[in-house]
């Protein structure tokens, strides 16, 4: 089963971070029209950086020293293009187009998953 983890694990991680994108985003959407709210998103690339770093085995502890103040969870508020009276930062056109395509891209890794597993299952019955 060790094998198995190893070849789904960064797709498992991925498909998990995208998920909770999508729900900040729907979130941000959510609240389009409450005054001072801030949007926010996830640093796609942040969170999966510290999660390779995570997985590397080191011989020593101080090898991959990380910076304590650091979470992991990529959360990080949005600049907005225009002003808002309210103090608002959620540009609803803006989110709804990154809705759609973080939408297209979890699609795409369910996508890639799937032949993966395709693979493996051909490769066991020996096709």
């Amino acid at each position: 089963m060790n094998f198995i983890d190893n070849a789904f694990s960064a797709n498992e991680k991925s498909l998990a971070v995208r998920a909770q994108r999508m729900e900040v985003l729907a979130r941000n959407i959510a609240n389009a029209d409450t005054p001072h709210f801030k949007a926010q998103d996830i640093d796609f690339k942040q969170v999966m950086k510290n999660t390779i770093e995570a997985a590397v085995v080191t011989t020593k502890d101080n090898h991959l020293a990380q910076a304590p103040d650091e979470t992991g969870n990529g959360l990080k508020y949005r600049v907005p293009f225009n002003v808002s009276f309210d103090g608002n930062t959620v540009e609803l056109p803006v989110e709804q187009a990154k809705y759609g395509q973080y939408a297209a891209e979890y699609q795409t890794t369910l996508s890639i998953l799937e032949n993966r597993i395709s693979g493996i299952r051909k490769a066991l019955r020996g096709d």
